[in-house]
């Protein structure tokens, strides 16, 4: 029987997006980027947010794409953002279906009908968010419907930069955890929103060096995600607003609640392997992570 640091191990290689589903992002952005290329006048795009950090976990949905507009588009940064948005909206219903689009806070969704089966979607895509962004300085700045300004400045190249350091920090494994616990908000709902929230703590609640035991990692995760989710946590590049802004204080009561509820689930896990029971350990965390976490 596999013991359950080797399934931890096996579970964070599972969580690792393959070849299959990085060509097939690929193939999305340029498909998307001809899309928007035909009514707008674009500088450039890129692949952003937590793909681009390789911070997503699976099933892979929701890959955010920058399509940075030109000077000639600068006229909607003078009209209410959701003009903007209802105009790449109305772009992408075209190609994808009325049905298959919809409007967001700062972003319009595409989804391609893909679904998960135990969380493998056969190395495709779900969906995309494809933000509207102008240049600002030496960041940027998109639509956000939920702030006074209706535009949020923010700077995709320090979230990077700053993931980058805290990955090598932590002995290459901070990346592997942080994917490990958006996993587990997933199974629960999504509790803790956005997911960026979950990144954001874990930069700050994650301190090297890495102990080198997984089962305790994830336990002092849960417990201290718990002790820290009442906080204000602002944005990294120190630009936009807090990260935290989506968690009013039921809400995180109820996240708090679920991670005190995973941390002891966790404890229950650690001490089954202990007293022997190996393999309903690796069920109590299963029960944690979903059908990715190995059970053999």
């Amino acid at each position: 029987m596999i013991s359950v640091q080797e399934a931890f191990k096996k579970f964070r290689s599972r969580l690792e997006l393959a070849p299959k589903e990085q060509k097939d992002a690929s193939r999305r952005q340029k498909e998307i980027r001809s899309v928007i290329d035909k009514a707008f006048a674009v500088d450039h795009d890129f692949l952003t947010g937590s793909y681009a950090r390789s911070t997503k976990t699976k099933p892979l949905k929701d890959v955010d794409i920058f399509c940075v507009l030109a000077d000639k588009e600068r006229h909607y940064r003078k009209k209410p953002p959701s003009e903007l948005l209802s105009a790449f909206e109305k772009v992408l219903a075209e190609k994808y279906g009325e049905e298959n689009v919809s409007q967001q806070r700062r972003s319009v969704t595409v989804s391609f009908g893909v679904k998960a089966v135990d969380d493998e979607t056969d190395g495709q895509v779900m969906s995309f968010d494809v933000i509207p962004a102008f240049v600002k300085d030496d960041h940027y700045e998109i639509p956000d419907t939920e702030t006074s300004s209706g535009w949020t400045e923010t700077n995709p190249r320090v979230h990077a930069e700053k993931a980058v350091a805290a990955q090598e920090d932590f002995a290459g494994e901070w990346k592997g955890l942080v994917r490990m616990m958006k996993k587990w908000n997933n199974q629960q709902g999504k509790t803790i929103k956005p997911s960026f929230l979950i990144e954001v703590m874990a930069l700050k609640v994650l301190n090297p060096p890495f102990g080198g035991d997984y089962r305790r990692e994830m336990q002092a995760f849960f417990a201290t995600l718990a002790d820290r989710i009442h906080e204000d946590w602002s944005d990294p590049a120190g630009l936009g607003p807090p990260v935290s802004d989506l968690m009013d204080q039921k809400k995180r009561d109820v996240a708090k609640a679920a991670l005190l509820k995973a941390e002891r689930q966790a404890a229950e896990a650690i001490l089954l392997e202990r007293q022997g029971n190996v393999g309903g350990s690796l069920k109590a965390w299963r029960a944690l992570f979903g059908p990715l976490f190995p059970l053999s």
